[in-house]
């Protein structure tokens, strides 16, 4: 019984170990040619390994220097910076005389507006006064009390438009109709503005009461004939103290020499300028309006500047 479980534990022991087993199998089984082992060691070969590439790194030296007659020489620094001041300075002195020109062109059509205008102006007012007053003595009858009237609401509409002015350009120029005053404001491009049309706008009642004034007879004819006469004397006045004078629109001759025009163009400069609110705001009366708030001193520094400017 001993031997029989001895041999049944060997039996197993065996069975449970590969390499008894197939020890075993090998006495009882055929005999290995043509058949292929379950477990050979000598059968397993690693595969070959291959070697890399190898890389090569190769420093090529460069030669940097170039035929001396293929490369340009260099400019110096100052000769350089000495040439484009020179370009810009041409530049420069191009558009001053492009300037010049168009400023002289500018004014040259304008002096001819103002020219025509004023002689129209003043031909047919002097024409008209002439015609008025001899057409009124036709009869032999001095009318002397319609000719005082003329002659005194002349002179009142002169003044009073200068009020006028002052007040408008207060309240309307620099207010509700800025969109068209503003081009006075600003660098003019050609020889009129925006705001030359309200020169337009003040000739229509001129004309109007003159053209009622001729030609009808009596004392209110008379005052309306007056009234327009003065308007129109009004506004050539302000063409060449304000266009010409102060804006340099078109020459004005000895114009310039009067002291108190001088001092009317240096208090319209300060409007320009915005020192005291946009003040003045008239025009003869603007060095009063500029003493009333205290510009006197300014008021002299630029007389001085437009003295020497002149």
């Amino acid at each position: 019984m001993a031997a029989g479980l001895s041999g049944a534990a060997m039996t197993s022991f065996v069975a449970k170990n590969p390499l008894l087993a197939a020890a075993a199998r090998r006495r009882a089984g055929p005999p290995l040619a043509g058949r292929a082992l379950a477990f050979s060691p000598l059968t397993a070969r690693s595969a070959p390994r291959r070697r890399g590439l190898g890389t090569v790194t190769c420093f090529v030296p460069q030669d940097t220097q170039q035929p001396a007659a293929s490369s340009p020489a260099p400019v110096p620094v100052p000769e350089a910076a000495a040439a484009l001041d020179e370009e810009a300075r041409a530049v420069a002195a191009r558009r001053i005389a492009e300037r010049k020109a168009r400023k002289r062109s500018e004014r040259r059509t304008y002096l001819v507006a103002a020219v025509m205008s004023s002689l129209g102006v003043t031909s047919m007012a002097v024409a008209a006064v002439y015609y008025r007053f001899s057409w009124q003595m036709e009869g032999g009858e001095v009318p002397v009390t319609e000719m005082l009237g003329t002659f005194a609401l002349s002179v009142g509409a002169a003044v009073g438009m200068e009020f006028w002015a002052r007040w408008a350009h207060r309240a309307l120029w620099h207010a509700s109709l800025w969109h068209m005053h503003e081009s006075h404001h600003r660098p003019r491009e050609g020889p009129f503005e925006l705001n030359d049309v309200f020169a337009i706008i003040n000739a229509a009642p001129a004309i109007a009461l003159l053209y009622y004034g001729f030609f009808h007879r009596g004392f209110v004819p008379g005052l309306c004939f007056g009234a327009g006469l003065g308007i129109t004397l009004f506004g050539m006045a302000y063409m060449f103290v304000h266009d010409g004078l102060v804006h340099r629109r078109f020459p004005v001759g000895p114009i310039a020499n009067v002291p108190y025009f001088r001092r009317v163009a240096a208090a319209h400069k300060i409007h320009h300028m915005d020192k005291y609110e946009g003040v003045p705001y008239g025009l003869f009366m603007g060095p009063k309006e500029l003493e009333e708030v205290g510009g006197v001193e300014d008021l002299e520094k630029e007389l001085a500047r437009i003295g020497r400017s002149l």
